[in-house]
């Protein structure tokens, strides 16, 4: 097993989809600890049950967590705190799609309830992440004191294509975007890197079932198909080891051409 990450880890959404295939990659590529924040406790079993049968020797914490609730963010990087001692990498990827609908039909309570997760949320993991992190001893130059990745979207450098009806998904996944740029620079010098991820669209359970309808951007995508998860896990694993040291404030598109 290739040792590209060490550590410990925190995934929020680490139940399913993206977060699940992360914590994978991570334990098959020398993470020693993984904490798994999720709303869906029984995913966040399955994926622990997984990752204990593959890989007995990486400890693994599941935290049953609303991102949107700070007192619950904050509790449960502190309890990972006090099981692995420290967390050297944070990856921010709970999120939600929300109902497409068009912004002149569309009801406070559904933009506050994505922005509360995409947004919101990823601010409240990525600060109790920081303030944690403030408190560590510089691993060196190459790995500092920790990175986290944050997951936003290629929605989030490039407006969907029409009828999306998905304005407030889209609005939350350039905030991200712009949060990792202004932290990034901010906590840098501090040993702290900070990136971000842009997948396209990615074969999920989530996507299978609208697989009919949405055939037609995937066709439109250049390489002609959604990505496995894995090709996203992956780039999160680049972004979080060492070998990515000199990337600060990025967004990193991983979208099968769909932005160029």
């Amino acid at each position: 097993m290739a040792c590209i990450v060490k550590g410990t880890a925190f995934i929020t959404g680490g139940g399913s989809g993206i977060g699940k295939a992360t914590a994978l990659a991570f334990a098959k590529s020398g993470i020693s600890a993984l904490a798994l924040a999720d709303l869906n406790i029984s995913a966040l079993e399955s994926t622990r049950h997984e990752i204990e049968t593959l890989f007995p020797d990486v400890q693994v914490e599941t935290l049953q967590v609303n991102v949107a609730d700070e007192v619950g963010v904050d509790s449960a990087v502190r309890k990972s705190v006090e099981r692995f001692g420290s967390i050297e990498i944070g990856i921010n990827c709970a999120g939600i799609s929300g109902s497409p609908t068009p912004t002149d039909k569309m009801s406070l309570a559904e933009w506050q309830k994505v922005i509360d997760i995409n947004q919101t949320g990823l601010w409240l993991s990525q600060r109790a992440l920081i303030r944690q992190m403030l408190t560590q001893e510089s691993r060196g130059v190459r790995e500092g004191r920790g990175c986290i990745v944050n997951v936003s979207s290629m929605f989030g450098i490039a407006g969907p294509p029409p009828p999306s009806g998905i304005s407030h998904y889209t609005a939350a996944k350039h905030a991200v975007i712009g949060l990792t740029r202004m932290d990034a620079k901010a906590y840098s010098r501090q040993g702290i890197r900070i990136n971000a991820i842009c997948p396209g669209f990615v074969d999920t359970p989530i996507l299978n079932d609208h697989f009919d309808s949405m055939k037609p951007l995937f066709d439109a995508t250049p390489i002609g198909r959604p990505a496995q998860v894995e090709e996203i896990s992956d780039a999160l694993l680049f972004l979080s080891s060492p070998m990515s040291s000199y990337m600060c404030g990025a967004a990193l598109v991983v979208d099968g051409g769909n932005t160029v």
